[in-house]
């Protein structure tokens, strides 16, 4: 297959800026011009996962805001988006407990031509990056004299030993080329700990934009739902159904949940479809509560919130290799309950100043105690209020208003480092 560039915009659509009038499309209330934005991936923006959406719900951020935004990726099916640069071909791989795809090499000429083309301000560049695709448009990008801004956002913290090591290796390997960055940015405390070892590099930590507003209850809805007399109390779990986001983990704490407190009424649903589909429903019928578990399968974007406002307790499980917890911070914002999350490095994060709600998936037994406390004092709304108060503030850290108001500032401070 040819990895010929193929653009999907319009070709009147100006590359740079909002038009011709100079004020027109402006950001701020210091009059700074827009700019011409290439967030780059080289991975597929077809799937559902972190980095994806990170690129997705900043990039349309962005062209709100009045700036023009070109998605540079090495692979995707997308007819939605506007000024969709697709490079090359991937190849379909698995790293840090994620299928992802890795860029076949991408023509340097092809590089320079599409860095030419697009004239941007500022390359946006998700890291760890390929040498063969990022690597090469960065090189294009930072050639002459008024070239472009670089900017990189760290997006990982390694499951096993072998992702480390593999990682250090490429960051070694490109230590000349990152010295072309004029900032890097890390999605939290635990990614910029390894950005640091594995690259040499000291990132400012910028949390994931989240959408809040598409999962916080109305304004006028109660914080705490009442909850009618003999309604069954509910915990939920949304994700994928794979070992690194801790469905099993959850399984076996209410089975034991079952076992330690047989008096106490709950139900749980686990949505979401993986591999794990089959083995999890056999561990509910061993363990006696195939009658309280629903295993409902994928969940419409649409659906997730009210999915989540319902629920009395969410149980996000996570055992490791997360750099970041978008679902945590989707299941603050819509939290009507208490949110339960995996004790790992990147979930503290988004946690902070609700570590009391961190759990050890792997301790089965503190795992069932800490469930059977939250639905025990259902009854006591004044805790449940403070808690859902609580995790609403932290969710407002990682609204896409403010992480992209960083970004944006981030931008502008690059593009004045490349000038000198």
């Amino acid at each position: 297959m040819s990895t010929t560039p193929r653009t999907r915009a319009h070709d009147d659509v100006p590359t740079r800026g909002a038009g011709d009038d100079p004020d027109a499309g402006r950001t701020d209330g210091e009059g700074a011009p827009p700019l011409t934005v290439g967030l780059l991936i080289d991975d597929s923006l077809d799937r559902p996962d972190g980095v994806q959406q990170y690129v997705l719900t900043l990039g349309a951020w962005l062209a709100a805001r009045g700036h023009t935004v070109h998605y540079l990726t090495a692979s995707s099916e997308r007819t939605d988006l506007e000024n969709l640069h697709v490079v090359g071909k991937t190849v379909n791989v698995r790293f840090n407990g994620n299928r992802l795809g890795t860029p076949r090499p991408v023509p340097r000429s092809e590089a320079r031509e599409l860095v030419e083309r697009l004239d941007l301000d500022v390359l946006h560049v998700q890291m760890p990056y390929s040498p063969f695709l990022a690597g090469r448009v960065i090189d294009a990008a930072t050639r002459g004299d008024g070239r472009t801004a670089v900017v990189g956002t760290f997006h990982i913290y390694p499951q096993s030993r072998l992702v480390s090591a593999g990682t250090r290796l490429l960051g070694a390997l490109e230590r000349k080329r990152l010295a072309r960055f004029d900032a890097v940015l890390a999605v939290s405390e635990a990614a910029q700990e390894f950005a640091r070892d594995a690259f040499g590099l000291d990132p400012r930590v910028v949390g994931n934009p989240v959408d809040t507003a598409r999962f916080v209850p109305a304004p006028d809805a109660p914080l705490v739902p009442h909850r009618p007399d003999g309604a069954v109390p509910h915990v939920a779990f949304l994700g994928r159904l794979v070992d690194r986001k801790g469905p099993r983990e959850l399984v076996d704490a209410l089975v034991r949940l079952r076992a330690d407190v047989p008096g106490l009424a709950w139900r749980a649903t686990i949505a979401g479809r993986g591999p794990l589909l089959d083995d999890l429903r056999t561990a509910a019928g061993r363990g006696g509560i195939a009658d309280r578990v629903s295993f409902p399968g994928f969940l419409a974007e649409d659906d997730k919130a009210a999915f989540l406002q319902d629920a009395d307790v969410v149980a996000l499980p996570s055992t490791g290799g997360e750099s970041f917890g978008i679902s945590v911070v989707e299941a603050l914002a819509a939290s009507r309950g208490v949110v339960l999350a995996g004790d790992n490095p990147g979930y503290r994060t988004v946690m902070r100043g609700l570590e009391d709600q961190l759990v050890d998936p792997r301790d089965t037994a503190v795992f069932a105690g800490t469930l059977a406390t939250w639905l025990a004092d259902l009854d006591d709304d004044v805790t449940r209020e403070e808690t859902v108060v609580r995790q609403r503030a932290a969710a407002a850290r990682f609204d896409v208003d403010v992480v992209g108001a960083q970004v944006e500032e981030t931008y502008r401070a690059a593009v004045d480092a490349a000038a000198r």
